[in-house]
This record gives C-alpha cells, structure tokens and sequence, in this order.
C-alpha cells in the first residue's frame, strides 16, 4: 500500500525588505513549514499569518533605540496594532556588556515596554532560535482560535479607548489624567518623548509626578 504524505500548513511569513539580510530570514527559509514572503511592512519585522506582528531587535539594537528615542515610538506604534504584537530580543548576556549601557537603563526601557505599553517581551539566544519562536507561537494561536479558548482579558476597542488605556498604566495617572493627556500631546508616543516641562502643563500633572513618568518612560537612574 503507498504510505500517506503528511500534508503541511504552511505559515505565511511576511518579511518587511529592510531585515531581509538577517541570519533569521535564513533560518526560516531553510524551515519547511514556513513560506516567507519579502515585502515592506508599515509596521513591525515579522507578520505572521496575518495575526502575529513581532519587532525584533539584537540586544545592542535595543540599547542603540533606547539612546536615540527610537525605542518609543517603534513600540507605541506596535502597541496599537489590531494584530497580537510583541517584542524579540536576540543575544545573551555578553552583548549587554558589549554596550555599555547601564542596567538600570535597560531595565527602565523594558518597564515601559511591557508594564506601560503591555507589549509581551520574548527572549531568544539566536536568529534560529527566534525563527522558530516565531512558528511555534503561530501555531500556539491556531490551535487556540481553533478550540475556541476563551481570552483572559478584555482589550478595549478602538484606538482611542486603547491609547487611553496604555496611559492609564503609567504611574499615578487615572482615566481623568489620561484623557487631559491625550488631549495635549495627541498621541501615546508623544507623551513618552514628552519633556518633565511639557508634563508639567498637562492640568494635574505636578514637578514630582512629571519626574516619575520621565522617570519609568526613559530608563534612566
């Protein structure tokens, strides 16, 4: 009798032109499951079956886009995506070294990412390894959307109740602070590049808790 061939679904990999001469493209071609797709992407490095949108950066990348603000406006733009976003960070323990940059610094940058932006933040040793984290997740959300698992929590809808809500999670800033907020400055990233002296002219938003925001939103000591 002639042996079944197990038939593979394929996971549609859209990789945007700028990153195509990284060592994880590679990778995820020489992986039989994934089609890649090269073509520039408004957003994001990686979209994955058109529901999962990941930013990846090496560790010294990270450091850089903390430096030069970069960093911020990458992920609030990510943060508002409808699609399921998250952040890759590539290397290990000897590429923070290799910046220079100090601890507290970094630390201070991913507070903002995850507990601020609520972004999730995955960790990967190399370009193999983060394909394959990649593929593994997207067939993580098939086999849930395909069980019908219902979601922990509720997001909220339209990007104006999603801004409100990211805001709401910065230190000592309530739904009233949020909206005077948002009505100043008109956009998340722009409250996170926002000067201790910009804040201050927000209604409610005194020296101590303009310090604050400043204080977890750049990383610095």
């Amino acid at each position: 009798m002639p042996t079944k061939q197990k038939i593979i679904q394929l996971i549609r990999v859209v990789v945007d032109d700028r990153e195509v001469n990284s060592p994880t493209v590679k990778k995820l071609k020489e992986i039989a499951e994934a089609e890649v797709i090269i073509q520039r992407l408004p957003l994001g490095d990686y979209e994955i079956d058109k529901t999962l949108l990941f930013e990846r950066k090496t560790l010294l990348d990270l450091t850089a886009s903390i430096k030069d603000g970069r960093l911020f406006r990458q992920a609030c733009k990510l943060a508002s995506s409808p699609m399921r976003s998250a952040i890759i960070l590539e290397g290990t323990s000897k590429d923070i070294i290799a910046s220079k940059m100090r601890r507290e610094a970094i630390q201070g940058a991913l507070i903002t990412l995850t507990v601020v932006l609520g972004l999730p933040l995955l960790r990967s040793k190399d370009a193999e390894e983060t394909a394959r984290l990649m593929l593994y997740a997207a067939k993580q959300i098939r086999a849930i959307e395909f069980s019908a698992l219902p979601r922990r929590v509720k997001r909220p809808k339209g990007k104006h109740k999603i801004q409100l809500h990211f805001l709401q999670g910065l230190p000592g800033v309530g739904p009233e602070r949020a909206k005077r907020m948002l009505d100043k400055f008109g956009s998340i990233e722009a409250v996170i590049i926002a000067s201790q002296h910009d804040l201050m002219n927000v209604p409610g938003i005194g020296k101590h808790l303009a310090n604050k925001i400043r204080w977890i939103v750049s990383g610095d000591n």
